[in-house]
């Protein structure tokens, strides 16, 4: 399992203290400090789409222009995350190659 996140976020320190509890192996990669390839994230927008990797809740999104916001496509979605990460929902998580966004205790309790 690899989770792909911001050390700092929240859901990601919910996410990685429920992993340490239950004893899961996981690698951790901080795409804040160590990046986030072009090639790493077209593979998530092909297995989820683009839409689920963007945080409407956040102040990133909420600090776009409208008009960026209101023409959004796959295309310009893509240049906007690679551009700044902290607009991806968080913890991306890589799991016997599914994609799956975000943080649900009792979903992964299930796996």
């Amino acid at each position: 399992m690899k989770i792909y996140g911001i050390k700092n976020c929240d859901t990601v320190k919910k996410a990685r203290k429920w992993l340490d509890e239950n004893g899961i192996a996981y690698e951790f990669h901080d795409f804040k400090k160590d990046g986030l390839s072009s090639e790493k994230l077209s593979q998530w927008e092909n297995a989820i789409g683009w839409e689920p990797l963007i945080n409407k809740r956040g102040t990133t999104w909420r600090k776009l222009p409208d008009e960026v916001r209101d023409t959004m496509s796959a295309q310009s979605a893509h240049q906007i995350m690679l551009e700044n990460t902290s607009i991806i929902k968080r913890p991306v998580v890589e799991r016997g190659g599914q994609v799956s966004v975000g943080f649900n205790a009792d979903e992964w309790a299930a796996w």
